[in-house]
């Protein structure tokens, strides 16, 4: 398990316990699938730290990228990745043996009330998440949250902004969590503007559509959802029990964009990304994260798709 760093930013690092992770190798070194027989065993360290403007820019930026989909062209992402790093006492980044790398997952929570007078990029999130909202189908979403992060009332909502990598091991998401309720909780004792009413996390989801691989004519066509909603991230399911509200939401350039290799694989395996919103009681956060913990302990958790 992660354990609680200092608020020192010089003084950073958490470990994560060692973490198997099986890779397949041919005679030549090379990866291969075509036996079972040879398969090594490699022990990772995964490493949560601080932010360090002077590093973790560009990593979180593409991060950011990939968690705000196709509307990520709506934001200025620079700006937000800057404000991410600069905070550098609440949250974490995830990274294998060294802090100059980049990293594989990122944390952070951000007061949008604290940000939005003078960051523009927190008000346009707030505004666009509001919108979104209510063209959700979840009615409770669809009242509630814009109520919540543009009403004149005396609530603090914590925008909690998380992304990894492409198959991260479950295991290094509840330590990362852990440890961002345990700065928040010191930056409160310190009068930091983190005392919140509620959290407001993002992430992504996705439906199952019609493949498009034997379509000759999918330019400019609306994907046809014909499943139930899956989660990018599978703890999101869990997370969502302890949930005001929570519901899905359509991309507003969704099909404007070009399609990117990425997006295209996603249609011909039918499955169309969407985004996903959860509104949390902060008296009920804590009991949110340790119901994450406790689901990927008891290995509730399947494989993920990102």
């Amino acid at each position: 398990m992660g354990k609680k760093r200092t608020r020192n930013p010089d003084d950073d690092v958490a470990m994560i316990d060692e973490i198997p992770a099986q890779t397949k190798k041919n005679n030549n070194g090379g990866d291969s699938s075509d036996s079972d027989d040879d398969m090594d065993i490699v022990n990772v360290d995964f490493e949560l730290f601080n932010y360090d403007p002077t590093i973790d820019f560009h990593g979180v930026r593409t991060l950011l990228r990939q968690l705000l989909d196709a509307d990520a062209s709506l934001f200025d992402l620079s700006s937000l990745s800057d404000l991410i790093v600069e905070q550098n006492t609440v949250g974490s980044t995830c990274k294998v043996d060294d802090k100059a790398n980049d990293a594989y997952a990122f944390l952070t929570v951000l007061n949008i009330q604290e940000h939005s007078p003078t960051k523009p990029v927190v008000r346009q999130l707030a505004e666009y998440l509001a919108d979104r909202a209510t063209k959700s189908q979840d009615e409770t979403l669809a009242k509630v949250v814009p109520e919540v992060l543009l009403g004149e009332g005396k609530q603090q909502v914590g925008l909690v902004l998380a992304e990894r990598l492409l198959n991260m091991p479950a295991e290094v998401i509840p330590p990362m969590w852990s440890c961002m309720i345990d700065e928040i909780e010191a930056a409160v004792e310190d009068k930091e503007p983190y005392e919140f009413t509620h959290y407001l996390v993002l992430s992504r989801t996705y439906l199952e559509v019609e493949s498009t691989l034997n379509q000759t004519e999918r330019k400019n066509k609306r994907s046809k959802a014909t499943g139930e909603l899956q989660y990018f991230h599978p703890e999101d399911e869990e997370m969502r029990k302890f949930a005001t509200a929570a519901g899905s939401f359509e991309y507003t350039k969704e099909g404007q964009a070009a399609v990117a290799d990425s997006k295209r694989a996603f249609q011909e395996m039918g499955i169309k990304p969407v985004g996903f919103m959860m509104l949390i009681e902060a008296e009920k956060f804590p009991k949110a994260v340790q119901g994450i913990t406790e689901y990927v302990a008891t290995g509730g958790m399947s494989m993920e798709i990102s």
